[in-house]
């Protein structure tokens, strides 16, 4: 049987994740303690504490997600509750945190880029996103291209985000609507994440990662926007460029991964997000969350103990 490690991206955030973690684990809590030394300020109390709105905003939830994500793989490995993968990816944010994991990138690093990742997001924000529920993609393609959004994510089978300007949004959804989409949410997000309105982002964050150290991963990384499978530090580099414009093609990320054989996925980070859209796309696989490794790890070295 072959494994992917996953990682999520924005929105699987929450506060108080992974305190309780860091509390109890010398491991967890040193990686958080990095990242608060890297950023220099107290992100762990952002994240342990809230407000909620502040976790939310695009520059500290991107190095809480990563840092949170890592603080749960570095117990699952201590403790031997995770089987090498065959292969890692990441939702987004998530490819960082995937890179960080198998040595490509170094934690530190991968807590400053992203933290710049996420201010200049911020800054340059412009537009929203929309979750379409129920429409395929060749339907919202089509909207897409009467009313000059862009398809932003595919997440599963009739799973779909539009990204694109507020008014060419409120169109969108109306035509979803019409054309049957059973669900039209507008996201809790400040920018048209992953499209073309992202390229002054991608275009500044190129400079940025030019400086910075990507090694080759001990295993392959599955792109998030297009699915290739990377080992080449250069073509790793390219890709952290090239995914902040471009949609992510989770459906073809999973399926790529099952073409290599694998059959079972463990979402490493908070949440469970990760592991739904799996079993959609492939409703046969095996998926873990890091929360119920953990706890079944904890549950065996207390009977270990005993």
């Amino acid at each position: 049987m072959q494994h992917a490690w996953i990682f999520p991206g924005q929105g699987s955030q929450s506060v108080g994740m992974g305190k309780a973690l860091a509390e109890r684990e010398p491991l967890a809590r040193a990686v958080f303690e990095e990242a608060d030394a890297v950023l220099g300020f107290p992100l762990s109390r952002v994240i342990f504490e809230g407000p909620a709105e502040e976790l939310a905003a695009t520059r500290n939830q991107q190095p809480a997600l990563l840092a949170t994500s890592i603080a749960y793989l570095r117990v699952l490995e201590e403790r031997g509750a995770l089987p090498e993968p065959a292969v890692v990816a990441g939702h987004s944010l998530g490819e960082y945190t995937a890179l960080v994991a198998v040595g490509s990138l170094d934690l530190a690093d991968g807590i400053r880029i992203v933290r710049r990742r996420g201010e200049l997001m911020e800054r340059y924000g412009l537009g929203g996103m929309l979750a379409v529920i129920g429409l395929d993609r060749a339907t919202l393609e089509a909207i897409a291209a009467e009313t000059g959004v862009e398809l932003a994510n595919e997440n599963a089978p009739n799973q779909l985000t539009l990204s694109g300007r507020d008014e060419a949004l409120d169109r969108a959804a109306d035509l979803a609507r019409q054309r049957g989409a059973r669900r039209v949410v507008r996201l809790a997000v400040n920018a048209a994440f992953h499209s073309s309105l992202m390229r002054p982002v991608a275009e500044e964050l190129a400079r940025d990662l030019a400086g910075v150290t990507i090694r080759p991963p001990r295993v392959p990384l599955i792109a998030c926007s297009d699915a290739r499978v990377l080992t080449d530090p250069e073509e790793i580099r390219a890709e952290l460029v090239a995914q902040i414009a471009a949609p992510v093609r989770w459906v073809e990320v999973v399926r790529k991964a099952t073409e290599l054989g694998v059959s079972a996925f463990w979402e490493i980070g908070p949440g469970q997000v990760l592991s739904g859209l799996v079993r959609r796309i492939v409703p046969e696989a095996m998926t873990y969350t890091a929360e119920q490794l953990v706890d079944e790890a904890r549950a065996r070295a207390s009977e270990a103990s005993r």
